[in-house]
Parts: structure tokens; sequence; C-alpha cells
């Protein structure tokens, strides 16, 4: 029972609950300790099973420790120190909680050695993270809210189910690899589509992250779609649908992210295009695509996160996100203006950026496959991603235009949480070695070959091309406010609207038989009930021949009656 104990996710879940004890320096130097002790506990612990746990005839598994399971842990526990650092400045106990509950959550769940702790730690990631959106507090965060944790904890039923059905038809719920063939796999597989934001099953990535507060973005950018990614690496590598739907999750974001004016939720949709590469990688299944998911998925972490600090730096002086409402913010917000840069790069995949040693192990993976069309799709992402994120992030927060607005720079500790993710953005790229050791297999990959770096320059420069020559001739779609249409329209908008036209129906259809059945009514109180009543034909004085004739006609009523059978 000990064992079990000895687990990273709890010193975060059980640290983030002690929180609320400690005020100002103590709590600030405890929240920093949890993330670097949950750390140092799994680089202690020895790789294989552990925290063996005997419940109701099953066997649990929760602690596992392998080399894909290491490597998330490393990224979520680096992850949840520098989300620590870059909300020190608040003084919102909820907010630090749900964090690091979140964080240990989604911990747990890559640490898990079977399906039922792994869907423990699943709803717990659901129910702990909803709490970064409603600390916002304001009303549109409740319904944001509201509609997150509806699909977060149905993505947990489905899994629930897909368990179920596997242990009632196989005895088993180890979490090793799938085929689709297997009992209860399709659900399993639909519920990490879910929480990896799949094609049409995507809007509540978009929906909920732009709504959540300034940290609370950071943090849910960082574990949820990644914990699936690391799901579908653990359950489903090589199951080659995934290749397919991975392709177009890189793509169909980019014309989305191109005319959003929010730029949380441009970032929201470019989290998407990336998952998309890892998918992918995930699909092709082959020991190079699995570390080129892996990597990129510890890069993305590091990225995504600083171009989310840098925006909600932003959002944090300024008030606003909108594109339309920004521009010359460098003026005023120099750093975070080039920590911003350094996350655009990274995400670009340029030279010497963490992004380039690790997207181009997936696209050389495809390559080996000769996956051609697959390898033209990314490539077309790529360039994309340069265009919504490596430029028009940066350029229209800081540079495109002066809106006049002058602010105070971000506080510290969001420009000491961003330089140090930026460091690693730029560590990773220049040296990728370390990260490689971490990977799942062995690494004989060089990114930084003559082909790989003249390609890629190429890609970007014809990409920066095509977005000043659209932009100086005002082909670029503006940046305005605007409303944009998603296929979350189905349930939100057209969904409500078949609803409440059903409701409306039943509710005449339901006034149209109550005053049937009152009239129904009335006719019968009126011609049968009213003999009864106390001046009715039924209760006055009878004669006695009408009383003979009566029984008479009953008795032959009911001797007729016996004849006839």
């Amino acid at each position: 029972m000990l064992e079990s104990l000895l687990n990273p996710a709890l010193v975060l879940i059980l640290g983030g609950l002690l929180v609320p004890l400690l005020r100002d320096l103590p709590r600030k130097l405890f929240m920093l300790a949890l993330p670097v002790a949950g750390l140092a506990l799994m680089v202690w612990l020895p790789t294989g099973d552990g925290g063996v746990v005997h419940m109701f005839g099953v066997t649990l598994e929760t602690l596992r420790i392998d080399k894909l399971s290491f490597i998330f842990g490393v990224i979520f526990h680096i992850a949840a120190l520098l989300a620590v650092i870059y909300a020190l400045h608040l003084k919102d106990t909820v907010q630090h909680v749900a964090a690091l509950v979140y964080a240990g959550a989604a911990i747990g769940a890559v640490l898990a050695g079977d399906l039922i702790t792994l869907m423990i730690y699943w709803e717990l990631t659901a129910l702990s993270s909803v709490f970064l959106i409603w600390a916002r507090r304001t009303e549109r965060a409740y319904h944001v809210g509201m509609r997150y944790l509806i699909i977060q904890v149905a993505s947990g039923v489905v899994l629930i189910a897909g368990i179920a059905v596997r242990y009632v038809m196989t005895g088993s719920v180890d979490f090793e690899r799938m085929s689709l063939d297997e009992p209860g796999a399709w659900l399993i597989l639909l519920a990490f589509g879910i929480k990896c934001a799949f094609p049409f099953l995507h809007n509540w990535l978009q929906d909920a992250y732009p709504e959540a507060t300034v940290t609370g973005t950071v943090v849910l950018s960082a574990f949820t779609t990644k914990l699936a990614i690391y799901a579908l690496a653990r359950g489903f590598a090589g199951t080659e649908m995934l290749i397919w739907i991975g392709a177009v999750m890189t793509a169909f974001p980019i014309f989305f992210a191109v005319i959003e004016n929010d730029l949380r939720r441009v970032l929201a949709y470019s989290l998407n295009n990336q998952l998309g590469f890892m998918v992918v990688g995930i699909g092709i299944g082959t020991e190079l695509a699995i570390n080129g998911a892996a990597a990129h998925a510890f890069a993305h972490i590091l990225y995504k996160s600083l171009l989310f600090m840098a925006m909600g730096a932003v959002l944090f002086r300024v008030g606003t996100i909108k594109a339309s409402e920004l521009g010359g913010l460098y003026k005023s917000m120099p750093w975070t203006a080039t920590f911003c840069i350094i996350g655009s790069l990274s995400i670009s995949a340029f030279p010497l950026m963490s992004g380039f040693v690790t997207k181009s192990m997936i696209l050389t993976a495809v390559a080996e496959e000769h996956l051609w069309v697959i390898w033209l799709v990314l490539l077309f992402a790529s360039a994309g991603v340069l265009d919504h994120s490596g430029i028009k992030i940066p350029f229209f927060s800081f540079f495109a235009h002066d809106s006049g607005k002058r602010c105070d720079e971000a506080p510290m500790n969001m420009l000491v949480a961003m330089g140090l993710t930026a460091a690693l953005c730029i560590g990773i790229g220049i040296y990728p070695q370390p990260l490689y050791s971490l990977l799942p297999y062995s690494v004989d990959y060089n990114a930084y070959t003559t082909t790989h770096v003249i390609t890629q320059l190429q890609l970007l420069l014809f990409a920066a091309l095509a977005f000043a020559v659209l932009y100086r001739r005002g082909w670029y779609p503006p940046e305005i406010p605007a409303l944009n249409l998603d296929t979350d329209w189905l349930y939100r908008y057209a969904g409500r609207r078949v609803m409440d036209g059903a409701v409306a129906v039943t509710q005449g259809t339901g006034d149209a038989a109550a005053r049937l059945g009152a009239y129904c009514w009335a006719q019968f109180d009126r011609h049968a009930l009213s003999g009864v009543r106390e001046q009715g034909w039924l209760a006055s004085v009878w004669r006695s021949s009408t009383l003979v004739w009566w029984a008479a006609a009953l008795i032959g009523l009911v001797t007729l009656i016996g004849l006839l059978q």
C-alpha cells in the first residue's frame, strides 16, 4: 500500500489541496516546490510497474514508468513548474488549487498502468480543469465551462463504456496497444479522440481555452490534449486511420485561424493543427514516427505555452486580445514581444528552434513510408502555421499599427516564466540530444542535414512572401470583430433551435390534448355523471313497476348472453 502512495501525481494533487492553508511567501515557495518534488520522485522511482492495488477482484497498476510515460511525465512536471511561476502574482486560491490538481491528474494518467486508473485520472482532469474557466467569473465563462465539462465528462463516460466492454469480453483492463477489432476498442478510441480534438469533435477546444483566465489558458494548453496524444501513442500506435485523421487536423484549422480576430482563439486553432502532426506520427507507428510524435508533443507544450503566456500578458495589461484593437505594443512590452517572437519562430519550425528538430522527424517518417499525399498536406500545414501563428500573432499584437494603447510591461514573474520557456525552446533547437535521449526508442536521426534545412527555409520564405504580398495588396482577411462559425454551430445554434422547436411542438400538442380531454370530460360529466348527482334521474324515487321492468330486462340480457356462449 505504501508503494502505491509513492506516485508523483499525488505530490501535486495532495499538495495542491494544501495550498489554501498557506499564505504569501510560504505559499509561493510551496507551490514552486511541488512540481520539483514530483519530478525528483519520478526520476528516483525504478523503471517498471508499481503501485499494485487489488480491488474487487481486479488488479490495478497505478504506476508504470517506461520510456513513453517518462518523457510525458517530465514535460508535464516542467509545464506545471512554468505555470506556477507564471501565476505567482495571483491571489486567487481557486486557480492555484485547480492548476496543481489538474497537472497532478494528467501526470497520474500518463503513469497509469491500467485502464481503470487511467479513467479515474482522466475524469479528474476534467473536473479540476473546468475551474480554470469558471475562475474568470463571467456569465459567458460559466456557460462555456458547462459546455466544456459536459464534453470532457462525456469522453470519460465513453471511456468507461469501452473499458467495461473490454473487461467483460476479455477479463483484462491492461492499458496496452489495441487493435480496432478488439472488444471496446472503438469506444476507447472515441474517448481519446474527443480529448484529442479530432475533426468534428474539436470545438470544445476553441470554445473553452480563449474564455479561461489569463493563467488558466496556459495551463489548459499543456495537459488535456497532450494526455490524449500519449493515450493514442500507448493504445493505438500504427492504426492507419489515424494518419488521415491527423492530416485533416493539420489542414482545416488554418482557414479558421487566418480569419479569426481573437488571438487566443487563433492559438487554439493552431493547437489543433499541431496535434494533427502528432496524430499522423502515431498512425504511422514506426519507431521514428512515435519518437517524432513524443518529441513534438514535448516541444509543442513549451512553445504553445510561451505563446499563450505572451497573449495572456497582453490581455492582463491591455484588457483585450482582439487583433483589431491591438498593435504597437512593442513600445510598452518589448520583452513580451521578444518572447512572443521566439515562440512564433519555434511553432513555425525555424532552424535552431525546438519545432524544427521535432516536426522534421514526423515529416521524415511520412516520407520513409512513401505517403506523399500526406507529406504534401503536412507541408501545406507547415506553411499555414507560419502564416497564422508565426506572423499573425506577433505582427497584429505588437507591430501591425499603433493602437495608441500604452501599458506597463508584464509582471516580473510572467517575464521569468516566458524567459525560461523561451530558453528551453532555443536550447532544444540548438542542442536536441538531451530531448532525443528521453524518447521511447533509440534515436539515429540528425535534423540538421542540408536537405532538411534548405527545404524548411524555402518553405518558410515562400510562406512569408505570400503573407507580405497578400497583406500589402489588401487581400489578407481583415482583422474585424466578427463571429466565425465552426461545426459547433450544429449544436450551439441549430441544435438549440431544433430543441426549442421540438419543445414548442410538444407543448402545443400537449395543450391540444389537454383541451380535447377537458371537452370529453365535460361531455361525459354532462350526459353520464349528471344522472347520479342529487337532482339526477338516477337519484330520484322510482316506482315499483319501473324497477320490475329494469330487473326483467337485465335478467333477459344475462340469459341471452348465456345462450350465446
